[in-house]
C-alpha cells in the first residue's frame, strides 16, 4: 500500500527541523544538507517537484549573539533569526548549486495565510518558481513575528503550506525514526508504529513534549501537523531526517519511519484555510436545534438558532460556533458583525432588515463557509 500512495506523488512539502539540520555544536551542519539536497535533485529528475519548509534560521543566528540554548525572548529569537536566516540560505544555496538547481526564500508569518488574497498570493508565488525549477524554502519570519501571528512551530507551518500549494504529501524529516508508542528516549520498550490510519485521542496521548535546545516542536506538533495535512486529503511520512538515503528509501515505498494516511473525508482547500489557518476573533452560541442541522445536515447559520455572542468581530472574520455547552463544534466566516448579530439573534431572516435598516443575506454564515471541527 506504501509504495502505491507513494509512486502516484508528484509534489512533496519536505519540513526539515532544527535537529536535523544542526551538528553536535547546534551549528548548521553543512555534509548532511548536502546530502538532502541530492536526494531532493533525484527526486526532481524523476519529474517531482519539493517545496521545502526548513527551520534553523534562529539556530544558525544564536551562536553570533552568544545565546546559549533556546532564546528565552521573542526579540532574541528575532535578533537570532535575522542573522541565521541569510546564513541559512546560503548554505542552502551552496548544496543545490553542486546539483544545478536553483533556490528561493519565502519567508510568512500567519497573518500571510490568514489574508485570503495574500494567500492566494502567495500560492501563485510558488507556482510560477515550480514551473520556473526552481525550489521554494519557506520559513516562518521570525525577524518580524510576535506571539500575534506566530506559527508557533515549522510543523504546523508545513501542514499550512500542504493546503497552500496543493501539495500530495507531507514528509517531516526530524531526529527519531517516526512515531513511536512512547518516548523512545525514557522508555526502552517503546516500539516504532510504521503506519498510523487514524489519529485518534490514544495516538496522540502517546506523543511528548520537545526534549531539544534547537527546535520548537515536539511529537505533539508533529501529530497536529499530519492530523491538518491529512483533513485536505494529504498523507504524512515521519522519518529520521539523520539517516543517510532516507529520502531515496521513503519514496522507493521501503517501510521505514511512519505513515500517516489521510483522513476519509477531506475538506476542500478553502474550508481547510477557514478550519486550521484563520485565527477566530470570537464566539457565537447556538441553541440545540442549530448545533444539529449544522453538524448533521450542513446547514448555513441562521440568527434565530444563536444565543449569545461573546468577543468583538466584524464582518469576514472567523468565529468559533459553540454548543449550549459552550464547546466549540465548528467554525466559519460571518457575514454580520459582533454589534449586528446581537441585535438579529434569536429572530427569523425576513426580520433581518427591519431590524437593522439592510441586510447583507439570510445566513449568519453560509454553509460555504462553515467547517465543523
Amino acid at each position: 500500500m506504501r509504495g502505491e500512495i507513494l509512486k502516484k506523488v508528484r509534489r512533496i512539502v519536505v519540513k526539515i527541523g532544527s535537529r536535523v539540520l544542526t551538528d553536535e555544536t547546534d551549528g548548521l551542519d553543512r555534509g548532511l544538507m548536502r546530502q538532502l539536497a541530492a536526494q531532493i535533485a533525484r527526486l526532481k529528475g524523476e519529474g517531482r517537484e519539493v517545496i521545502i519548509v526548513s527551520s534553523g534560521a534562529v539556530a544558525a543566528g544564536r551562536k553570533e549573539l552568544g545565546i546559549e540554548g533556546k532564546p528565552r525572548t521573542i526579540p532574541q529569537k528575532q535578533a537570532a533569526a535575522a542573522i541565521g536566516q541569510s546564513r541559512l540560505m546560503w548554505a542552502y544555496q551552496e548544496a543545490f548549486a553542486a546539483y544545478e538547481h536553483r533556490v528561493a526564500q519565502i519567508l510568512l508569518t500567519r497573518d500571510d495565510l490568514s489574508d485570503r488574497l495574500r494567500f492566494l498570493n502567495a500560492r501563485s508565488t510558488i507556482e510560477t518558481l515550480l514551473a520556473c525549477g526552481v525550489i521554494p524554502i519557506i520559513n516562518e519570519n521570525d525577524t518580524v513575528a510576535v506571539d500575534e501571528i506566530k506559527f508557533g512551530d515549522n510543523d504546523n507551518l508545513s501542514a499550512l503550506v500542504t493546503n497552500l500549494t496543493e501539495a500530495e504529501l507531507l514528509v517531516i524529516l526530524t531526529d527519531i525514526e517516526g512515531f513511536y508508542d512512547a518516548d523512545p528516549r525514557t522508555s526502552s520498550n517503546a516500539r516504532l508504529i510504521p503506519l498510523v490510519e487514524s489519529i485518534t485521542k490514544k495516538v496522540e496521548q502517546a506523543a511528548g513534549g520537545s526534549a531539544s535546545t534547537v527546535g520548537t516542536g515536539g511529537m505533539v506538533t508533529k501529530l497536529a501537523a499530519a492530523k491538518k495535512a491529512g483533513k485536505f486529503g494529504v498523507p504524512t511520512l515521519m522519518v529520521n531526517g539523520k539517516s543517510p538515503g532516507i529520502l531515496d528509501l521513503a519514496m522507493a515505498g521501503d517501510e521505514v519511519g511512519t505513515l500517516f494516511l489521510a483522513a476519509r473525508e477531506s475538506l476542500t482547500s478553502r474550508k481547510h484555510w477557514i478550519a486550521y489557518t484563520l485565527r477566530p476573533k470570537g464566539r457565537v452560541l447556538v441553541d440545540e436545534g442549530a448545533r444539529t442541522v449544522l453538524s448533521q445536515h450542513g446547514r448555513s447559520l441562521l440568527p434565530s438558532g444563536i444565543v449569545r455572542v461573546e468577543g468583538e468581530f466584524e464582518r469576514g472574520d472567523c468565529v468559533r460556533v459553540c454548543g449550549p455547552d459552550g464547546l466549540e463544534f465548528a467554525r466559519g466566516i460571518v457575514d454580520y458583525s459582533h454589534k449586528e448579530i446581537a441585535a438579529i439573534m434569536g429572530h427569523r431572516s425576513g426580520e433581518i432588515e427591519e431590524i437593522l435598516g439592510y441586510r447583507y443575506g439570510d445566513e449568519i454564515i453560509h454553509r460555504d463557509n462553515l467547517v465543523i471541527v
